[in-house]
């Protein structure tokens, strides 16, 4: 009976030897660099490093909007100030007639208003006898539409 026993002992000593043995392996890939869960924490740890610095430069960049943001912000309000002050000082002036669009003359009215203008324009104006009989004259006005006579 004790030699059973023995060797019953002996095959469990063997198999947690066994057993132990496929741990260590099994904790050694666990532990890889390149291949296990110590590759995945080193990568993830570098990813958090570039986030991090991502973050800081972003904070400064979002910094710098904000202030610039801020100054046009102030100018704009200034602006508005300034706005409704004029809109003010509008109010304050008397209003000026609003012209009213004329009513489309018809063609034929057009046309004769057209007519009596060009030929207004045509017609040559006669010196008055008081500047042709003045010689102390050395200019005379003429209309524009009128050619110069000397």
């Amino acid at each position: 009976m004790d030699l059973i026993a023995d060797i019953l002992l002996a095959a469990g000593a063997l198999g947690a030897g066994f057993y132990c043995l496929v741990l260590s392996r099994r904790l050694k890939r666990f532990n890889d660099l390149e291949k296990g869960v110590g590759g995945a924490v080193a990568v993830l740890s570098a990813q958090v490093d570039d986030l991090n610095k991502s973050l800081v430069s972003a904070r400064q960049v979002s910094d710098g909007s904000s202030k610039a943001l801020e100054q046009l912000t102030g100018r704009a309000e200034t602006v508005a100030q300034r706005l409704e002050l004029m809109m003010a000082s509008m109010h304050d002036m008397p209003e000026a007639a609003v012209p009213t669009a004329p009513a489309q003359p018809k063609p034929a009215e057009e046309r004769d208003a057209l007519a009596e203008a060009y030929e207004s324009q045509a017609e040559p104006e006669k010196p008055s006898e008081e500047a042709a009989s003045s010689s102390g004259l050395m200019f005379v006005r003429h209309s524009r539409g009128q050619n110069r006579v000397a």
